[in-house]
């Protein structure tokens, strides 16, 4: 068993203030980021050799916010009465036997990369209980009582494995943290709060506000305000009788490297992108965020989470999914693509998932309603078996006809494919040692 627990924040000690610090002249930029990355230390240190630093994996997700109807994508149901099978048909994929729906033909066309699931089921049919199970692996919030109770799999993946090259985050969101509040650290600490893109990657002038210089500043300012810090470093340390410049200097540096470096204003530059490549993701919101987080895995990141939301389609189905349905299959398409082609697929992992399913049979709104006790995840990448399907709904997709999967199975299956020790666990908010999963791996995905 591995026990983690954060060190308690240390006593101030005598000698300067902040505010004589700044009145020294620390740069007037990037103190939020070194508060952060001060705690991403301690957290770090806290881990000791625990950390998997020697793993190569990481993980993308399609956060499917509200609910992806299973019979319209991964499991359809072409037997079924036509108010339970809807309006998409069937269609053959590249590995004979496996049919999914029509509404995701560039999935279809690199089936040998994917592994679906479609007997995935919990107990529950509201939005914010499911989100925390299927983020975290427990259920936790009801209406009563919605505050996280465990960290989402985005947040342990960072304290456990950490970035992969600073100064990148290990646990990124596109555009902003979803999954009604569900994705961030709780007890694992601030430093493993996802750091929030907050924008359209697609929109024109995208950009990074928590990277952005304050009105005034100029990168070219910045950098050499960086070398006079530099050159006046002796004397800054000779005042400091206490030795806390000597620390925060090494947090604002690393602050400032991420405002004002090369490497983090490269991997969200999107626009340096071949347009052609833009193109073959898609020109819109899905597309380009799946373009960004593979800018963002290859500068480091550990974990990207792209929320794609919109897919709470009580009404009018057919219509909800005609729009968003295919930015997302070609999303997901191009980049297990680009990914292949980069040679990066087997140590990136792609998962598509939410909070549960939609309900087998129409309702009289001509949409589907939540349905958690059967529905479909897909993954591929990353060490998973592709070309494969694990477990079955009944033969109208009510329930689970065969190889049930749990959330906790699933992200059991998540944390032994990026090489994190099931038997891992951290304390929790009263000191508690806490697993981060209880569930077993599904072993016929892994390859």
């Amino acid at each position: 068993m591995r026990t983690h627990c954060e060190s308690s924040t240390p006593a101030p000690r005598p000698g300067l203030s902040r505010r004589s610090l700044l009145r020294i002249g620390a740069p007037a930029i990037g103190l939020t980021l070194a508060d952060l990355l001060q705690a991403e230390s301690r957290a770090a240190a806290d881990l000791g050799t625990s950390r998997q630093k020697s793993s190569r994996k990481s993980i993308i997700v399609f956060w499917t916010d509200g609910g992806l109807s299973q019979q319209d994508t991964y499991d359809p149901k072409p037997d079924a009465p036509a108010e339970y099978r809807g309006s998409f048909r069937p269609i053959a994929t590249q590995v004979p036997g496996i049919t999914v729906s029509e509404g995701i033909p560039h999935q279809s066309r690199i089936m040998k990369h994917l592994a679906i699931v479609r007997s995935v089921h919990h107990d529950n049919g509201i939005h914010a209980p499911s989100s925390h199970w299927m983020q975290t692996g427990y259920f936790g919030p009801t209406l009563a009582r919605n505050a996280p109770q465990k960290p989402s799999f985005g947040s342990v993946i960072s304290r456990t494995l950490g970035t992969r090259q600073p100064p990148m985050p290990a646990y990124v969101t596109i555009p902003k943290s979803e999954a009604f509040g569900y994705q961030g650290a709780v007890y694992l600490g601030k430093a493993h709060n996802p750091f929030e893109v907050g924008g359209d990657p697609n929109a024109a002038g995208f950009g990074v506000s928590n990277l952005s210089l304050p009105n005034g500043l100029s990168y070219e300012s910045v950098n050499a305000r960086r070398e006079l810090l530099k050159r006046f470093d002796t004397l800054r340390r000779d005042i400091d009788e206490s030795g806390a410049m000597e620390g925060l200097d090494v947090f604002k540096a690393q602050a400032m490297e991420m405002v004002a470096g090369d490497r983090m204003r490269q991997a969200f530059d999107i626009g340096a992108e071949d347009p052609r490549l833009r193109d073959r993701y898609g020109r819109h919101r899905y597309g380009q965020s799946a373009l960004l987080a593979r800018r963002l895995i290859e500068a480091g990141a550990r974990c990207v989470n792209i929320n794609t939301g919109n897919w709470d389609h009580h009404n009018e189905i057919d219509r909800g999914l005609e729009q968003h349905l295919p930015p997302l299959d070609r999303a997901i398409g191009a980049l297990i693509e680009d990914l292949a082609d980069r040679g990066m697929l087997e140590d990136v992992l792609v998962y598509c998932v939410g909070e549960f399913g939609r309900t087998p049979r129409i309702n009289g709104d001509a949409g589907r309603d939540h349905w958690a006790d059967s529905f479909s995840v897909m993954l591929a990448g990353g060490g998973v078996r592709g070309g494969t399907v694990i477990g079955a709904s009944e033969k109208w997709g009510g329930s689970v006809f065969e190889r049930p999967v749990s959330p906790l199975d699933l992200l059991a299956t998540v944390y032994e494919l990026l090489g994190i020790p099931l038997d891992t666990h951290y304390e929790d908010s009263s000191g508690r040692p806490t697993a981060i999963t209880t569930g077993a791996p599904i072993r016929e995905l892994i390859a």
